[in-house]
């Protein structure tokens, strides 16, 4: 098995690519250590000295590693850490864990523009980010403003204040006038 490995926009953050499917839909952001009972993957990574974040998608996995870490020391263990868990046939979420990234549909007040907004999020912003190690999820809209969850590589990047304003809030207010500005936030 060869992984490859991308940089990302956040220095703390490194993208794997193990040339196979990762989460078979949505996506799963580990802050913290978790146990095999949530994502046997994620606890695996999570064993490596030095990691701070785990962040599973399509056919990604992202990393990020506490700031005290240089990556020449924990990268070989989290390449053999992802390798592991696939040769062992171990499934990357546990059964019943729940992944995030899906989308109800809103029926309130703003139903229509909340479904413009989620349409544009997942055709021409989460496909960006997902190249850049991350992900972003809806999380909210309120007297014009939506309310983003920056994940992966995104979460603690130095350009993520960049990117919401000038290039997803620049988006959204273009297409849906309603928008007036988008904010982070913690979740």
């Amino acid at each position: 098995m060869f992984i490859q490995t991308e940089s990302t926009p956040n220095p703390a953050t490194l993208k794997f690519l193990p040339g196979q499917r990762v989460m078979e839909s949505g996506t799963a952001d580990f802050t913290d250590p978790i146990g095999e009972d949530v994502s046997p993957l994620a606890a695996r990574i999570f064993g490596v000295n030095g990691v701070a974040g785990v962040f599973l998608g399509g056919d990604f996995v992202t990393v990020t590693k506490s700031a005290e870490m240089e990556w020449d020391h924990v990268k070989p263990a989290i390449l053999g850490a992802i390798m592991e868990h696939f040769q062992s046939g171990a499934p990357v979420m546990a059964e019943g864990a729940i992944a995030e990234g899906g989308h109800t549909e809103d029926d309130g007040p703003d139903s229509t523009i909340i479904n413009q907004i989620k349409v544009l999020l997942d055709t021409r912003v989460r496909p960006a980010v997902a190249q850049d190690g991350g992900d972003i999820t809806f999380h909210g809209f309120d007297k014009g403003v939506v309310y983003l969850h920056m994940q992966g590589a995104c979460a603690g990047c130095p350009s993520s204040t960049l990117t919401l304003k000038m290039g997803i809030e620049n988006l959204l207010r273009h297409y849906i006038p309603e928008v007036t500005e988008v904010r982070p936030v913690a979740v």
